[in-house]
């Protein structure tokens, strides 16, 4: 019912918008030189939000095809881990203690986050970040986004800008457990107005822990029309991943004796296939204002199995049981950007429907559930930015109405939650050298469907045989930045504080759920603050400093019992030097991780820990070569764990030194 009224509209404005575009005769029209890439507002220099644009070309010289969140993880507040303890497959990061389902990611303002799980999984798009163009991390409640809420902080990814030099490379790269990674892509540059772009990877590893294979190949696919006054682009991805599970965290007492043992069966498996296309189209409509519009659709099938019995501590008996999953995900936006003297004013639309269907088969019992899930979204927001004399005032609402329904053997109600989320700040050119900001927002969001059913795939029973819901009610947070940025000649500054307070905050709890996703308690009383610092310092030619900080307090109260949150370490230390002369660079990196915890008691913890890796990078001619050396000191550590029902301390264990080569020829 509600597709109608969500995409009916929307398919109306993109078609005045393409209406209009052949009634712009009166402006001028660009020559061939002024020709634009579609963008999506993002924060800009003197935007009073957190936020930090992560350089490109160092992220390419450090991707092996590794999952993004440890590329992601040298920036403050971030923490990773990964299920195979190497860096290839499954892997999850935290922003400020915050988990995945809670940071919005989006590309060219296309979500990723799955609505249902709200989760956005690189895993599926292996080698993701050879075709991304920018990438900003907002932190805290940051600007208005499409889809999920930015309620830890947001990721935008950027497509490939389709206006540089035509240029092609192939890359390959082997390293440790049988990791390797082949790709090749081509960029044709703009030649009458057309331009297009073509990436293809295939990563591979037997994974650090015993049958933790990942075997994944994806595709990108690019390419763009650039007119006088309007540019069509047109985005398609592809991947295709299987695993080796390794989500199980492994008891202390096995680590022990076997460092690489896998709590999950070898025969427990994953595939998953998922693709998205994208169109966009950017109209002129003067020399001031723009309208951004795009239409967009994702479809995924997959799924993997489970052993019952070797996750009740029983021993296994071959039989295993199977989640499928089978999703379609369509929706369209359109922002309207003025840009005149002192003022940038964007507003914008968002709508998008989506269902996913849940099917549970047993090797014995054969099929035993089907159920469907429905998620649908709407939302509008205006922002604005004002210059006056050395002041920028901020003012940004957004409204979002979203519901969640589900088709299976027991009768549920519909639910739906609206949210309105204010966002004001201000920030001060206090010199030539100088600008300091202030903001405050507010964000609500809705529980996930693992929230709501506890974990469960199929929706329980009481004993009533009335649906068993854990959880409807949405949380919120108010958070306030206060930050100063400085820049003087070689040397780049940005020290933040924040103040995260919530209400009915939804928290990992260190359980597991028998879906292999991790659980949730809701706690009325909570907070998160900090202090955050990124640098960068030139001494010398050549010579480039990095460090990456941030140190966290942040407390929940619960039944007149105050605790720390789980996987929400104190202190984070990023360090890197890195050198270039003539064709060579040679870099090292140190992070410090402090002691966190893994359960609300707080009696079973993580140790810190310090890693340090290299990386020596040599050109010749048109051959790249690199060799990286990752934790230089052999260092056995953990950076998560659970707490099971019978108290045992269990943990993910990662991975020890290792090495890895490539070699990347351009043409």
């Amino acid at each position: 019912m509600l597709k109608n009224q969500f995409l009916f509209p929307a398919l109306c404005l993109l078609a005045g918008l393409s209406t209009q575009a052949q009634d712009t005769s009166s402006i001028h029209s660009d020559s061939t030189k002024h020709l634009r890439e579609i963008t999506i507002y993002q924060a800009q220099k003197t935007t009073p939000v957190t936020f930090q644009n992560l350089d490109i070309r160092t992220l390419k010289e450090k991707n092996t095809g590794q999952e993004p969140a440890f590329l992601l993880a040298e920036t403050p507040s971030i923490t990773v881990y990964s299920d195979a303890g190497n860096q290839q497959g499954y892997a999850y990061y935290r922003l400020r203690g915050i988990d995945q389902t809670r940071i919005n990611t989006t590309l060219d303002g296309m979500p990723l986050n799955e609505p249902e799980d709200q989760g956005a999984y690189f895993s599926n798009y292996p080698d993701i970040l050879s075709s991304v163009s920018k990438l900003q991390i907002q932190r805290g409640a940051g600007t208005s986004k499409n889809g999920a809420a930015s309620y830890a902080g947001s990721l935008q990814l950027f497509s490939p800008d389709l206006q540089q030099p035509r240029s092609a490379a192939i890359t390959a790269g082997y390293g440790a457990w049988n990791s390797f990674r082949v790709s090749g892509e081509y960029n044709s540059g703009v030649k009458n107005r057309k331009a297009f772009y073509a990436r293809a990877s295939q990563v591979h590893t037997d994974g650090y822990k015993e049958h933790a294979f990942n075997n994944s190949q994806s595709a990108f696919l690019s390419g763009a029309y650039f007119g006088d006054k309007s540019t069509w682009k047109l985005n398609g991805m592809a991947g295709h991943q299987q695993n080796g599970m390794a989500w199980l965290p492994v008891a202390d007492s096995l680590i022990k004796i076997n460092r690489r043992a896998n709590a999950n069966t070898k025969a427990e498996k994953d595939e998953f296939f998922q693709s998205l296309v994208q169109l966009q189209h950017q109209l002129r409509l003067s020399e001031h204002a723009t309208i951004n519009s795009s239409v967009y659709y994702t479809y995924l099938n997959g799924g993997y199995g489970f052993d019952g019995n070797n996750f009740m501590g029983q021993p296994s008996n071959g039989n295993l049981f199977h989640y499928n999953f089978r999703s379609h995900f369509t929706g369209i936006f359109s922002n309207y950007t003025l840009t005149r003297n002192h003022l940038n004013w964007t507003t914008g639309i968002h709508g998008n429907i989506y269902t996913r269907r849940h099917l549970g088969k047993d090797d014995t019992a054969g099929e035993l559930y089907r159920n469907r899930g429905y998620k649908n979204e709407i939302s509008a927001f205006s922002k604005l930015e004002y210059n006056l004399q050395r002041f920028t005032l901020y003012g940004d609402l957004q409204y979002r109405y979203t519901t969640f329904d589900y088709k299976g053997s027991v009768p549920f109600e519909q639910m739906h939650w609206s949210f309105l989320n204010p966002r004001a700040g201000v920030s001060f050119n206090a010199g030539k050298h100088t600008s300091l900001y202030y903001s405050i927002g507010n964000t609500g969001r809705e529980p996930t469907r693992n929230d709501i059913f506890g974990g469960n795939d199929d929706l329980a029973t009481d004993e009533q045989h009335r649906p068993l819901i854990y959880n409807s009610k949405a949380e919120s947070v108010t958070d306030q930045e206060l930050g100063i940025k400085w820049q003087y000649h070689q040397l780049a500054v940005q020290f933040n504080g924040y103040y995260m307070k919530f209400r009915n905050e939804i928290v990992l709890n260190g359980q597991i759920g028998p879906n292999g996703l991790l659980l949730t308690n809701n706690v009325s009383n909570s907070f998160r603050t900090g202090l955050e610092f990124s640098a960068t310092y030139k001494p010398c030619a050549g010579l480039t400093l990095t460090n990456n900080a941030s140190w966290n307090y942040s407390r929940i109260k619960e039944d007149k019992t105050t605790f720390s949150p789980v996987l929400t370490p104190a202190l984070i230390i990023n360090q890197e030097a890195t050198y270039r002369f003539k064709q060579v660079l040679v870099g090292l990196s140190a992070r410090y991780q402090g002691k966190s915890y893994i359960d609300f008691a707080n009696t079973a913890s993580i140790d810190d820990y310090l890693l340090m890796n290299a990386r020596i990078q040599y050109m010749l001619s048109r051959y790249t070569f690199s060799f990286l050396l990752n934790n230089l000191t052999n260092k056995l550590y953990y950076n998560n764990g659970a707490v099971d029902e019978n108290g045992a301390v269990k943990y993910f264990v990662q991975a020890p030194r290792n090495i890895y080569v490539a070699v990347r020829y351009s043409f």
